[in-house]
């Protein structure tokens, strides 16, 4: 979904192609499988961050267009909305210091794009859901002028034939609202989490990633408000979720094959069966003519990036060929930059700890749990209680705090990153869950004691934010 495409509008005969090539693509990814044509196995991580760009009240500022011409950086790319914005690194070994020179990287690209906006008075912000986005901003208007958002707009909508989007969150307050294009997709902005992984244990890191998501939704929660409405710990699963709402044949939005999804079930072999699922279940949304396929699996990148799982399998190329990474979409954007680090580094030693395990931690943890710990922990996050190996019921807090550190601690270790490091990143998930004060626990204090004004509380948020500490040290 990150090309451009020439077209938004398609024939019959578009489908037919697409499909035809999607096919073959298919085919062709299995016999890598089958004979293990892979580039090398390299434990490389990477990120996505989205933003928010915002005006001196904080209101979102639909501006991201000027960004990119200001910046001209391949790190940067346009979002759905022109008011969002989305910042990459350049992909580095988990080993050594490779977490210190991702945050790096991307402190200093937040900085020049922080810059650029101070010329226009505007700045970024890091931050789930923006508390003062108002259903007004959700028009056509300030979709980013790109063929694909508009193309997608209009597949979504006749997938639906022509149904407006409900938003229906029920979480400490109710929310319900109608909306008529899919723009409601763009309040919700995520700190999305790379990992290249063995093509021949695929299915333990896709699974690892899968059964820890529950954790890792609850500690990096920071979406608790829309539209002045305090809702979930984590709104944005449930916005994104309805926001999209499209099924896969038979337009199953409500069964269990969604394009927006927690999945069908865990991998058994590899994270080839996701492919061949979305082959088999979902039908082509944006079929556009990628002519002669110069980039090879083309069709099957870009279908798959119609479908959002919330750990998504991708196909990617170094210098050495093909890889796969697994890709951990559940994380929100914010509450500050050394926040997102540890929550990045919290979940890789995770990955890395139960994916090499004698016994597969999958089996013993069944799918149908895990995704209710998901949507469960997203809604009341880290005080919530779970159900976790051997059907024991323990809350995240304690959870994290007994176990999980430690087994991070020692996956990380595994995978040879620096020492420091790992007490530096590690220590603040430690802090943040003994005081319970994730980003969206801080922005519910701070309505409790100050009242729902949006705009003064972007402005806290801001400050705390540029201040460069993590959210656990923040007032209120």
């Amino acid at each position: 979904m990150g090309d451009e495409i020439v077209k938004s509008q398609f024939s019959k005969s578009d489908y037919e192609r697409f499909f035809q090539h999607l096919s073959d693509e298919t085919e062709a990814l299995k016999k890598l499988f089958e004979q293990q044509r892979f580039s090398p196995n390299l434990a490389m991580c990477g990120l996505e961050q989205e933003a928010w760009i915002v005006d001196k009240q904080f209101r979102p500022a639909p501006e991201n267009q000027f960004l990119l011409q200001q910046m001209q950086s391949p790190l940067l790319s346009p979002e759905l909305a022109r008011f969002n914005i989305e910042l990459n690194v350049t992909p580095q070994l988990l080993s050594g210091s490779g977490l210190q020179q991702i945050h790096a990287e991307l402190q200093n690209l937040w900085l020049q794009c922080e810059q650029v906006l101070s010329n226009q008075s505007l700045d970024m912000q890091m931050i789930g859901i923006l508390p003062t986005v108002e259903d007004s901003d959700f028009t056509l208007e300030n979709m980013s002028e790109m063929n694909r958002y508009r193309a997608l707009n209009e597949q979504v909508l006749k997938s639906r034939n022509g149904s407006p989007i409900r938003l229906n969150i029920v979480g400490m307050e109710h929310l319900k609202r109608m909306h008529d294009d899919v723009m409601l997709e763009s309040a919700a902005t995520s700190f999305q989490i790379h990992r290249q992984v063995p093509p021949e244990q695929s299915a333990r890191y896709y699974n690892a990633a899968v059964f820890l998501s529950p954790i890792t939704v609850a500690v990096s929660a920071n979406s608790p408000l829309l539209f002045e409405k305090l809702l979930w710990q984590e709104t944005r699963i449930p916005l994104f979720e309805q926001a999209v709402e499209v099924g896969g044949y038979g337009n199953a939005a409500h069964g269990p094959i969604r394009r927006v999804t927690f999945g069908s079930g865990y991998v058994k072999e590899n994270v080839l069966e996701c492919f061949q699922e979305n082959l088999a279940h979902y039908p082509v949304l944006l079929p556009v003519d990628l002519g002669k396929v110069e980039k090879q699996f083309a069709h099957l990148r870009m279908h798959n990036g119609t479908i959002w799982r919330w750990n998504r399998p991708l196909i990617g190329f170094d210098d050495d060929g093909i890889h796969i990474r697994v890709e951990h979409r559940v994380v929100s954007a914010g509450p500050s930059l050394i926040d997102e680090m540890a929550n990045a580094a919290f979940f890789y030693g995770l990955q890395e700890y139960f994916a090499t395990q004698s016994i597969a931690p999958e089996t013993l943890l069944n799918f149908s749990t895990v995704k209710n710990n998901f949507y469960s922990a997203a809604q009341h996050g880290l005080t919530h209680s779970i159900t976790w190996f051997d059907d024991k019921k323990i809350s995240i807090q304690n959870l994290v705090g007994q176990e999980l550190l430690e087994k991070s601690r020692q996956g990380l270790e595994q995978l040879c990153v620096n020492s420091a490091l790992i007490e530096n990143y590690l220590g603040i998930i430690q802090q943040r869950v003994e005081k319970n004060r994730t980003g969206s626990r801080w922005q519910q204090l701070y309505v409790e004691k100050h009242g729902r004004d949006m705009q003064q509380l972007c402005a806290q948020y801001w400050e705390n934010q540029q201040s460069g500490i993590p959210v656990h040290e923040w007032n209120i």
